[in-house]
């Protein structure tokens, strides 16, 4: 069982689900591109065995506002303004994706609220060349604001170096899970990454890019004592 709540952080209004006993160690969940908090049902109650777990709705996804602004690291400052909101002081971050983007930039820009960071296949952001193609609003109703998917592929296209550079700053222990061969993120690419971020363990689970929904118990036996490595 889970429930469901609000808060509002800068004038947007978030929505999360929550599992366990609020007084045990937090781990926020953060949903790839177009995914919101219910992506992660099939794992969220194992987690919560141990932890209480938050699965956040990013802005622009699910019942949280489409604000049409999606500047990336306006979106890891709601992350860290939702934890605060909260008075979650500190937490373990597991993104998936996008939601991994967020979550190692809010490493990067908030690291005394990351335990511990969990990068599911997200890819790190160099820039394209050739550029990625921005792609067109599909016709009928979309579960996310498309223009999330727009400004993250400008974003792509042409990053901030900074996000890159601020690899090497973040000073949360980090597990970086790739999903193999079949994933459309290049696995050298995380190499890379990995090989950046100064506490930073790879491994590979051959599942393609739906790690943790494809193969939820071998996603569960990384994440599971990595983050309770920190306790």
């Amino acid at each position: 069982m889970h429930t469901l709540d609000t808060v509002e952080v800068a004038g947007i209004e978030l929505v999360y689900r929550v599992w366990g006993e609020r007084a045990a160690p937090p781990v926020l969940l953060l949903a790839g591109l177009g995914g919101d908090g219910a992506d992660w049902l099939g794992i969220a109650p194992e987690l919560a065995r141990t932890r209480s777990v938050y699965a956040l709705d990013l802005r622009g996804h699910g019942a949280s506002d489409w604000p049409g602004d999606y500047a990336l690291e306006r979106v890891s400052d709601d992350v860290a303004g939702f934890l605060g909101a909260l008075g979650l002081t500190r937490a373990s971050v597991v993104g998936h994706s996008y939601g991994g983007v967020v979550g190692y930039l809010l490493a990067q820009r908030h690291p005394a609220l990351v335990e511990r960071l969990v990068i599911e296949d997200a890819p790190p952001l160099w820039p394209q060349d050739p550029p990625l193609e921005v792609p067109e609003r599909p016709v009928g109703r979309q579960a996310f604001d498309w223009a999330v998917k727009t400004q993250f592929t400008e974003q792509r296209n042409a990053p901030d170096p900074r996000w890159i550079e601020g690899l090497s700053g973040i000073t949360a222990p980090t597990l970086l899970i790739g999903g193999g061969p079949d994933s459309h993120i290049p696995q050298e690419l995380l190499a890379d990454m990995a090989d950046r971020i100064p506490d930073c363990r790879l491994v590979t689970i051959d599942a393609g890019h739906l790690v943790h929904e494809t193969r939820p118990g071998e996603f569960l036996a990384e994440v599971r004592p990595f983050l309770e490595a920190g306790e």
